[in-house]
Parts: C-alpha cells; sequence; structure tokens
C-alpha cells in the first residue's frame, strides 16, 4: 500500500519516474523502487535476479532520496529506457528491505509489478505455485502475483501478457492496484485496479500512470481514472479500458483542477505547516459560490436534487475514519441543533462488522479526504446493498467515492501533501456546517437565525487570519511542552471532537501518547493521571459550557497539573488559572471548531519540529488508507 508511477512514451523513463514518486512520499513509504524497459536485456540490481533479466530494476529500503543515490551509483544501468514503473512501499507483509521492495519480478526477469493492496489468498497460491518450482525471494504477498502471471502465461496455450494478468486477477482474492511491464511484449504496459486507486494521464504521444494525479499535473491535466474491475493496456499508441472480464469500457477524459504550485511548498519549511497556514483561503474556496449572503441561503448543487429526500430521512448515519471520524461528531452536533435530524457516528471500520441496522429511510454520509479509503468504501457498499441513500464529502474529484454515492459534495481543499490532516479537516467541519443549514432552511430555523449563521461563515476566513498570527506565541509554548511523554485534551460540546482532534495531531506528527476527552468524564477515570508531569489542554471558550470547564481547569491544577488553555480574546479570568493560554476570536458556539483547532494543530506542529520528528511523513503512517 502506497504509491505507483509508470511511463509510457518517448522521454527517457527514469528520471521521470523518480520524481512521480518524490511527489508520491506523502503517501507513506519504507521502501521504493523503479523497473524499466526497452528490450535490452541487463542486470537486476538489488533483486538478486539473472544476467539475462529483460526488465531492470533498482529498489532500496528507506526514503526516495536513498533510490535515487542507487540510481547514481548505478552506472547508468536503467538510462536510456523510455518505459518503466516506479513505486514507493508501505510494509503489510514482510519487513522493510531491498527484497521486500518493489518491483518485484519473475524468475527469468522478464516480468516487473508492482501493487498496491494486500492478496488474501496469498499463503494458499505460494502453496501451489512452489509445487510448479517457483522460488520466493521476499516475505510479499504481491510476489506470489507476478509469479503467478508468469506461470500462467507460459503454461496455457496461446496465452498473452494480456490474458496473463487478467486470468491471474480473477484468481487472487483482495485488493490491488496493479501496473506490470514485461520483455515479451515489451511496448504495453498493463495497469489494474480493484480497491486501490489508479489514474491515467494521457499526454502527446505519452501515456502516465499514478496512484494518484500528484505525479500527472506537470505532464497533462487530462487524466482517466479507473474504476473497480478495471484494467488498462496502454502502448505509445494509446490506450484501452476494459473489465477484468474483457469487455471494452468507454471512459471520458477528467480535467485536474488543480496545478503544479499546490503540490509544492511555497517557502514553508513543511507542507503541513503551509497546509495550516491555507486554511483561511481554503475555507474562501469551501463556500464560493455556496454561502449566498444576498440570497441568505445555503446553495450545495451536489445535493441539489436530493435535499428534499435528505430532509425527510429517519435518520443520518456518519461514517468515516480518523480525522474525518472527528469532523463527523461535530457533523453530529451541527445536524441535530439545526436541523434536528437523529445522527449517529459510526467508525467505517467497524461497520459493517457489527450487524448495523440501516436500510430505506436512512441516509448514510461517507467522509473521506481521498475519497478512496477501504473501510469507508465497505461502509458505504454496504449502505447502499441495504437501500440507504448514500452521500459522499471528500477532496478528490474523480474518486471511487464521489462515484459510487448517490450525491455529494466536494471539500475543494486542494492537494493535501502532509499526511496529518489540517486543511482537509476544516474543509470538511466546513461542508458539513453548509449541510446542517440547508438541511434547516424552513424547517427548524427562521431567515434571521439562517442569515446571523451565514454571517459567521463569511467573517471565518478573516478570524482564523488572527489566530495564525499568534504563531510566535504558540511556538514558545511548543519549546516548554517538546519533552513531554503523555497529553491530556479536554473539550466540551462542539469542542469535545476537537479535543480529540489535537491528541491525534500530536500523536500522529510528535509521537507523544496524548487523549482527548469530554471534559466532564475526567473525574470517571483520567484524572488519576494527572500530576506535574501531564500537560493537561483544555479548550475553553465563553459559551454555556464556560463555567463548568473553568472548575475542571481548577480540579486539574488541584492536583499539580499544568494547563495549556484555548480562550476566547480578552478572557483575563481563565488567565489567572492557566499556565499558558492560546487565544481565538469570540464566535458562536457552532463556529468554534474551526478556530479552536487552529492553535492545536500549530501546537502538534512546533512540538514535533522541536523534537526532530519528520511531521510531513510520520513514521509507519500513510496518507491514503487504501486497504482494511
Amino acid at each position: 500500500m502506497c504509491g505507483i508511477v509508470g511511463y509510457i512514451g518517448q522521454q527517457e523513463a527514469a528520471p521521470l519516474l523518480l520524481k512521480g514518486l518524490q511527489r508520491l512520499e506523502y503517501r507513506g513509504y519504507d521502501s521504493a523502487g523503479i523497473a524499466v524497459l526497452d528490450g535490452v536485456r541487463c542486470d537486476v540490481l538489488g533483486g538478486g535476479m539473472n544476467d539475462d533479466a529483460g526488465v531492470r530494476v533498482v529498489k532500496r529500503k528507506g526514503n526516495v532520496a536513498s533510490l535515487g543515490e542507487a540510481l547514481a551509483g548505478s552506472n547508468g544501468a536503467v538510462s536510456g529506457a523510455t518505459m518503466g514503473i516506479g513505486h514507493t512501499r508501505w510494509a503489510t507483509h514482510g519487513d522493510p528491505s531491498d527484497r521486500n521492495a518493489h518491483p518485484h519480478v519473475s524468475a527469468d526477469g522478464q516480468i516487473a509489478l508492482i501493487h498496491n493492496g494486500i492478496i488474501e489468498n496469498h499463503a494458499a497460491l505460494r502453496v501451489e505455485l512452489r509445487k510448479h518450482g517457483y522460488e520466493f525471494v521476499s516475505d510479499t504477498d504481491s510476489e506470489v502475483l507476478v509469479h503467478l502471471i508468469d506461470h500462467l502465461w507460459k503454461s496455457i496455450p496461446f496465452m498473452n501478457f494480456e490474458g496473463a494478468v487478467r486470468e491471474a486477477l480473477s484468481i487472487v482474492d483482495g485488493a490491488y492496484g496493479i501496473c506490470v511491464i514485461s520483455s515479451r511484449e515489451p511496448d504495453k504496459l498493463l495497469v489494474a485496479r480493484n480497491g486501490s486507486p489508479l489514474v491515467i494521464g494521457v499526454g502527446e504521444g505519452e501515456y502516465f500512470v499514478a496512484s494518484d494525479a500528484a505525479p500527472i499535473v506537470e505532464h497533462t491535466r487530462r487524466v482517466v481514472y479507473l474504476s473497480d474491475g478495471e484494467m488498462g493496456v496502454i502502448t505509445r499508441d494509446g490506450y484501452t479500458v476494459k473489465s477484468i472480464g474483457n469487455i471494452v469500457c468507454e471512459k471520458g477524459l477528467t480535467e485536474l483542477d488543480f496545478d503544479l504550485e499546490e503540490i509544492e511548498k511555497a517557502g514553508f519549511e513543511h507542507f503541513m505547516l503551509k497546509e495550516i497556514f491555507e486554511q483561511p483561503e481554503v475555507m474562501q474556496d469551501v463556500m464560493r459560490g455556496r454561502v449566498r449572503l444576498d440570497e441568505g441561503r445555503i446553495q450545495l448543487g451536489g445535493i441539489a436534487d436530493q435535499l428534499e429526500q435528505l430532509r425527510e430521512a429517519k435518520r443520518i448515519v456518519i461514517c468515516a475514519c480518523g480525522t474525518s471520524w472527528h469532523a463527523g461528531l461535530i457533523g453530529e452536533y451541527l445536524i441535530e441543533e439545526f436541523a434536528r435530524i437523529p445522527v449517529e457516528v459510526d467508525y467505517a471500520s467497524e461497520f459493517r462488522y457489527r450487524s448495523p441496522i440501516v436500510g430505506p429511510g436512512d441516509v448514510m454520509i461517507v467522509i473521506s479526504q481521498s475519497g478512496e479509503t477501504a473501510d469507508t468504501l465497505a461502509a458505504l457498499r454496504l449502505a447502499k446493498e441495504k437501500g440507504a441513500m448514500v452521500v459522499g464529502i471528500c477532496n478528490v474529484v474523480g474518486s471511487t467515492i464521489a462515484r459510487e454515492t448517490d450525491c455529494g459534495m466536494y471539500t475543494h481543499a486542494g492537494p493535501e501533501i502532509g499526511v496529518a490532516s489540517t486543511k482537509a479537516f476544516t474543509a470538511q467541519v466546513i461542508v458539513l456546517t453548509m449541510l446542517a443549514l440547508a438541511l434547516s432552511k424552513d424547517r427548524t430555523m427562521t431567515d434571521g437565525e439562517v442569515m446571523d449563521a451565514l454571517r459567521c461563515l463569511n467573517e471565518l476566513p478573516e478570524r482564523v487570519k488572527r489566530i495564525l498570527d499568534y504563531n510566535g506565541e504558540i511556538q514558545s509554548i511548543a519549546e516548554e511542552y517538546k519533552n513531554a511523554r503523555n497529553f491530556l485534551y479536554l473539550g466540551r460540546g462542539y469542542n469535545f471532537p476537537v479535543a480529540l482532534e489535537g491528541a491525534l495531531k500530536l500523536k500522529e506528527i510528535s509521537y507523544i501518547h496524548a487523549e482527548g476527552y469530554p471534559a466532564a468524564e475526567m473525574k470517571h477515570g483520567p484524572i488519576a493521571l494527572i500530576d506535574e508531569e501531564m500537560p493537561v489542554v483544555v479548550i475553553a471558550p465563553k459559551d454555556d459550557t464556560y463555567q463548568k470547564v473553568l472548575s475542571n481547569i481548577q480540579e486539574v491544577k488541584a492536583r499539580g497539573g499544568r494547563v495549556i488553555a484555548i480562550a476566547t480574546e480578552g478572557d483575563e479570568e481563565i488567565r489567572e488559572l492557566a499556565d499558558h493560554v492560546m487565544y481565538v476570536p469570540e464566535g458562536k458556539a457552532f463556529i468554534m471548531p474551526l478556530l479552536t483547532v487552529i492553535p492545536l494543530q500549530l501546537l502538534s506542529y512546533y512540538i514535533a519540529t522541536l523534537r526532530g520528528c519528520d511531521v510531513d511523513r510520520p513514521r509507519n503512517l500513510a496518507k491514503s488508507v487504501t486497504v482494511e
């Protein structure tokens, strides 16, 4: 599970593949490799293959820079080739090592394959292939697939490359996104997907393949997104998309809606910091054309035809994972308060394993930054099977969730490169806020109440800019707490999910243990942990729960705990109680999560950088989780 790139055309492949892998490093990795082909036989480097290998492979444990060093030291072993595939790996089977890195190569060196996903029946297939004399040099499930293709190609009369790949895919169980090349048919690049995203970039006499559009956009804006069960057959003369059952599929071209500059750091030290500071502009983009102040309403084109059906829902189930799940919790508060529709929030990873009660009359909202999250897709499909209406909220145009839901809304957050989500979270919350207001119109809120809420949304970007101006003060607070081993985050109401999100951010990028709790739950267990070594972050804006949160702070201080408070600008009372205060502008309760989360993002970022952590590529994490 991680990044895939591929190229066939007239340019030299290796530099293009290496640069493409660099664009995909944000997805997570533990090794990287490329394989190229131009009909010339050469040694395979790093793979232990024989001297007459038909493909040329270089792969290394570590980051893409390590692969670049290996390529520079290979004496031009991959130079000159105009076709190839590349991969960054995030381990699912086998430790990070040269031998477990992709591409994997057939025993005769004539087929090379890269794979995202998991082959669930790999153990049984490995046993069968060993009976036919195949030996395995890696611990991966992916190597099984390349040997299976080789076996079918050699053992079935009149079999060709495309047929062997198709037959192999009909045998394997599990998820995959694959690219395969072979010196036996050296002018053909085959790709296929089932649960793991792939996109084909269409250039002038050249074609690109990737697991997302980031490596493609600098070469072409015209792309084709493969759907599950589809296979692309690509040559220098063109491409064809077929089903795994060999039926031609008509696929339209999609124009990419982002620019190369959006996936560059633009002078920031890290993508994460850039994306935190982009949030005022992202918020404007999310609301553009949707928040109609002049008309006093919300316009959501993606669900316009289904809006009445949504308003009549018996209940709404929100399904998501990780940060998107926290956004969903805020959505629960918003929809229940504004639209008075019952809402449940489920972990997508648990939904289909608990015999869920969902069916006609219910609405499921699935939330995913990438639109490819495997667990969320599984929940989506189960809900549709049971007759529920499914609404998608995602960031990536043309993603699987965007295609498979009944209707939905894009967040328009732009590419998010940092693995720890920041701007995607706030964009999701704004979309949920607009949805709640749209559901409430002419139903539970007066025109005046809706207009008041729209004004709050409209003022949001400027308020976030004010918080970002406190950047230096937050960095100073981070300096004092960078060596802490544990954190506790507390919040009430709308800010309880923000406490969860703040704790998750700190865990993800600084590797400090942190937990989020409803503030009132502190007395039901976590208070036992509090001492002078336990920093407690308390979200305490001036709202209906303010006095109760002050009581929670006093309980922490009475036990020697250190308090970092997030408070409303001008609140001097809390400054007397807390050790440190991070201020946010005043705002209505429903808008506060979009303000209080900003200092928590910055606090996590600065603590992590002060600890020397790689904030854009935290260990063990992948940006897009495309396997269960």
